[in-house]
């Protein structure tokens, strides 16, 4: 305090009224100045200050006598009371004429808000939209069907190709030679059954002039029989000195000589009789040379086919992806090499339950790309999957256990787009997409 009056050029301890009150003055004239200051640029009277003494007056009684007399204190308080009045009023004035402003300006955005509403509830009447959808499409795995080491790689990474177009070769070598060894087996089986199809013939003429043949020779042995017969009954009904004894013996020879050649000659035909078995029996041997043929071929075809897919071809027309393979790679039959993702595609949206009434097979569908802000694709509902996305994860919920939470579930819907594919614009499977479905 004492450094504060040294610095007005007083001593301390005296004239400390007067100090305060030149510290008094001094914030009253600045506040008079910025009340002039406010009435200029509104266009109005000072209001408070308006019969207030200049400042400069103020500030010359800083260093004069402070008023003793208590008419002029109350003259001063009455000046003060009738500044705080008009300022009041001018207040009141002020907050009436803004009052118009400030209602306009809050019924423009209440009907803005009401605007934005009906245009909303216009906008999204009778449609269906989700942000839980993504581009999908068939993925064909490709991979060999014989084992060996790639010889050459006739395709890269993310390039078209069409059905047929070779994407790469196998080392066909050993198969070209199991090709030419079932040729050679099939080739040997084939002259068989040509030489057993000249036995079938021969055997069809063969077995029945057999049988003929015996019967013929048991003919003749009968009648030898028959001859032998009569001998020896002549010579038996002989006398004894009309004959010997020897003669006697021969006829009896002669007869039982005669005698075997009949049952001979019996056994030969029962042997050639089964003229049909016999010509089967020829036949069944055509036939199983035949079952050879076949086998053979059957191992030629095979082997033709391990030296045609020793080219590996495309399927499908589509996209090269996820290649794993490189020449001189030794791959195994069955290994998944690379994948081919066709030009089929769809989008698969996975609507909340609550989104599914009214929406059915055909109606049409705007669908928007987040890649592509531009693209305009349109397509229409295929079908809708017969069960939520839950029920076929690999752990589905177990709904009737006790703690139990009702949650909104999603089912898929597949929309197939008609329109709006760009070729120079890559649509890859997997991406964000907002379908719109028009439900009326």
């Amino acid at each position: 305090m004492r450094e504060d009056d040294e610095a007005f050029g007083q001593r301390p301890g005296r004239d400390r009224p007067s100090y305060r009150r030149r510290d008094y003055l001094d914030v009253g004239a600045a506040r008079d100045d910025r009340d002039r200051e406010d009435a200029d640029r509104d266009g109005r009277p000072a209001g408070r200050n308006e019969g207030a003494r200049p400042s400069s007056e103020r500030r010359q009684d800083e260093g004069g006598k402070r008023p003793s007399s208590e008419g002029e204190d109350s003259k001063g308080e009455k000046g003060a009371q009738k500044d705080e009045g008009g300022q009041n009023d001018e207040g009141e004035a002020r907050r009436k004429s803004r009052r118009p402003l400030v209602i306009g300006i809050a019924a423009v955005v209440i009907l803005a808000m009401i605007g934005g509403g009906v245009y909303y509830w216009l906008s999204t009447r009778g449609k269906a939209s989700t942000d839980d959808a993504y581009t999908d499409g068939n993925i064909v795995t490709i991979a060999p069907q014989v084992a060996g080491q790639v010889v050459s790689l006739d395709v890269t990474d993310n390039q078209f190709v069409h059905k047929g177009d070779p994407l790469f070769h196998i080392d066909a070598r050993q198969y070209a030679f199991a090709q030419e060894q079932a040729q050679g087996q099939l080739d040997t089986t084939k002259a068989q059954a040509d030489s057993q199809k000249l036995g079938v013939e021969i055997a069809r003429k063969n077995f029945p002039a057999a049988l003929e043949l015996a019967k013929a020779n048991l003919d003749s042995a009968k009648a030898n029989l028959q001859l032998q017969q009569a001998n020896y009954d002549r010579q038996k009904s002989l006398p004894k000195l009309a004959t010997t004894q020897q003669e006697v013996d021969t006829t009896a020879a002669n007869l039982a000589q005669a005698k075997a050649q009949v049952e001979q000659a019996q056994a030969r035909v029962i042997q050639a009789e089964p003229v049909k078995q016999n010509i089967g029996q020829s036949e069944d041997q055509l036939s199983q040379i035949q079952g050879q043929i076949e086998q053979a071929e059957g191992r030629l075809d095979q082997a033709k086919l391990n030296v045609e897919w020793t080219v590996v071809r495309a399927p499908q027309d589509g996209w090269v992806t996820r290649r794993n393979v490189n020449a001189g790679n030794y791959i195994s039959a069955g290994q998944q090499v690379m994948s081919l993702v066709t030009t089929d595609m769809w989008v698969t949206a996975n609507f909340k339950e609550t989104q599914l009434d009214g929406m059915r097979p055909g109606q049409k569908v705007s669908i928007a790309i987040d890649a592509y802000p531009d693209l305009d694709l349109q397509g229409h509902v295929d079908s809708i999957q017969r069960g939520s996305g839950s029920k076929f994860s690999a752990f589905p919920a177990e709904n009737a256990t006790g703690n139990f939470i009702k949650i909104v579930q999603r089912v898929p819907v597949k929309i197939v787009i008609d329109s709006g594919l760009k070729k120079d614009e890559p649509l890859p499977l997997g991406i964000s997409a907002e379908p719109t479905v028009m439900l009326k």
